[in-house]
C-alpha cells in the first residue's frame, strides 16, 4: 500500500471518528435531558395544581416552595445548557426572603416564575423529540456517512488529492443539540427590559451606598475637627490668652506659655494634615497614582511586591478613580496588617479595555469575613460609587486575594 493510500485511509477514519465522536457528545447531551424532561413532564401538572389551591387559599404556603424548585430545576438547565454553548446563560429572580405573604407575593409577581413555566412543556417535548431523533440518526449517520466518506476518500485516492468531504448525517446530531440548548438559553435567559430593570437597581443601591458612605465620611471628619483639631485650637486660644495676662507681671510665666502654645499649634498642624489626608491625600497630587502606592508600601511593616508599570505609562486616571484606587489600597495594606498574619502581599495594577484592575494578595490565614469590621465593606461602597466592583476571595488557610475592577475610560 502506497504512502497516499495510508494517508487517505487515515483521513477517512479520522474524519469519521471526528463525526461519531462529536455525535458522541450531542446525544449524550440530549440523554442527560431526558430525566430532566421527565421531571419537567411533572411540573408541567404541578404548577397548574399547586397555582388552583392557590386560589382557594390552602395552596398558598406551599406556593413559594413550588417556585423554589422550579428555579433549582430551571438553574440546572441553565448551567449544562451554559456549560454546552461555552457561554453562562444569566439568571435573574426576586429573593423570596420576610414572611409567608411576602414570599408567596413575591413568588407570583417575579417574571422570572412564569418564565420558568412556560419553558417546562417546551422542555419536555422537544428533549424527548430530540433525543428519539437521535437514536433514529444514529444507525442511518453510521451507514450513510461511512459509505459517503469511503467512497469520497477512494475517488479522491484515485485522482491523486485529498479528500474534502465531510459528515452529513452525524453533524445534525451536534446540530439538534446546538438547538436544544440554544431555545434553553433563549427562554431561561431574563429579557432585555428585566436586565435593565435589575441594573437600574443596582446602581440605585450603589448610589444610596454611596450616599451613606458620603455621610459618614463627613461625620467622621467634623468628629475628628470637632473632638481633635477644635479642642486643641481652644487649648492653645487660652495658652495664649493666660500669656497675655502675665506678660507683664512675669514675662518668664508667659514665654513658657508662649512655649507652650507654639508647640500646641504645631500639633495641631499635624492632626489637621492628618484630616486632610484622608479626605484627598496630598501625595496623590505630589507623585501620582504610582508614586503613592509606593509610598503605602514603604510604610507597610510586611514587604509588599509592586507591580504597577500600568500606572507608570499613559496619562494619569481622573482624579476620582485615583482616589478610590488609593483608599482600596490602603485599606487592603491595613487589613493585611492587622487580620491576615502574612509574611508578603503584592499590589497588582493591570489598564485595559476601560478598566482599571487591581489585586492586593497576601499569604495569610484567609477566612476573611467582609462583616467582620475589617473595612470591607467601605471598600465596596466606595468602589460601587464609580460603578466598580471588588470581589473577595478568602478560603480558610489562605491566600487572600480582593480584586477591584474600576471604570476609567482608558
Amino acid at each position: 500500500m502506497s504512502e497516499f493510500e495510508l494517508q487517505t485511509d487515515t483521513e477517512e477514519t479520522s474524519g469519521l471518528a471526528a463525526a461519531v465522536r462529536d455525535a458522541r457528545d450531542a446525544s449524550a447531551f440530549l440523554y442527560a435531558g431526558l430525566p430532566v424532561a421527565l421531571v419537567c413532564f411533572l411540573g408541567c401538572f404541578a404548577v397548574p395544581a399547586a397555582l388552583f389551591f392557590t386560589l382557594f387559599v390552602i395552596g398558598a404556603p406551599a406556593w413559594p416552595e413550588v417556585v423554589r424548585a422550579l428555579r433549582r430545576l430551571a438553574g440546572h438547565e441553565r448551567m449544562r445548557a451554559g456549560a454546552f454553548l461555552g457561554a453562562a446563560v444569566p439568571e435573574q429572580y426576586l429573593p423570596l426572603d420576610g414572611s409567608l405573604s411576602d414570599r408567596f407575593r413575591l413568588a407570583m409577581t417575579d417574571p422570572g416564575t412564569w418564565r420558568d413555566a412556560r419553558w417546562l412543556p417546551v422542555q419536555t417535548l422537544g428533549v424527548i423529540v430530540l433525543s428519539l431523533l437521535t437514536l433514529v440518526l444514529w444507525p442511518v449517520g453510521l451507514l450513510v456517512d461511512g459509505v459517503r466518506l469511503g467512497l469520497a476518500v477512494g475517488a479522491a485516492g484515485r485522482r491523486g488529492v485529498p479528500s474534502r468531504a465531510e459528515p452529513v448525517v452525524l453533524n445534525l446530531h451536534v446540530f439538534l443539540a446546538e438547538r436544544q440548548a440554544g431555545w434553553t438559553a433563549r427562554l431561561l435567559c431574563p429579557s432585555e427590559s428585566a436586565r435593565l430593570a435589575e441594573r437600574v437597581a443596582e446602581l440605585s443601591e450603589s448610589r444610596t451606598g454611596a450616599v451613606e458612605a458620603h455621610s459618614a465620611e463627613l461625620r467622621r471628619i467634623e468628629r475628628d475637627l470637632h473632638d481633635g483639631v477644635q479642642a486643641q485650637l481652644v487649648a492653645l486660644s487660652l495658652r495664649i490668652g493666660l500669656a497675655r495676662q502675665q506678660l507683664a507681671k512675669d514675662p518668664e510665666a508667659a514665654r513658657a506659655r508662649l512655649d507652650e502654645a507654639q508647640e500646641g499649634a504645631e500639633r495641631v498642624l499635624a492632626d489637621l494634615r492628618q484630616v486632610v489626608r484622608t479626605v484627598h491625600p496630598p501625595v496623590l497630587t505630589d507623585r501620582g497614582l504610582a508614586g503613592a502606592v509606593r509610598a503605602l508600601a514603604a510604610a507597610s511593616p510586611i514587604p509588599v511586591e509592586l507591580r504597577i508599570s500600568a500606572m507608570e505609562n499613559g496619562h494619569r486616571l481622573p482624579a476620582s478613580v485615583e482616589a478610590a484606587a488609593y483608599f482600596v489600597i490602603a485599606e487592603g495594606l491595613t487589613n493585611v496588617r492587622k487580620h491576615s498574619r502574612a509574611t508578603r502581599s503584592s499590589i497588582r495594577f493591570h489598564r485595559g479595555g476601560g478598566q482599571l484592575t487591581i489585586t492586593v494578595t497576601d499569604d495569610g490565614r484567609g477566612g476573611a469575613d467582609e462583616h467582620g469590621g475589617s473595612g470591607l465593606v467601605g471598600i465596596r461602597r466606595r468602589v460601587a460609587a464609580l460603578d466598580g466592583t471588588a470581589t473577595l476571595t478568602s478560603p480558610v488557610g489562605g491566600p487572600t486575594e480582593l480584586k477591584v475592577e474600576l471604570p476609567c475610560g482608558s
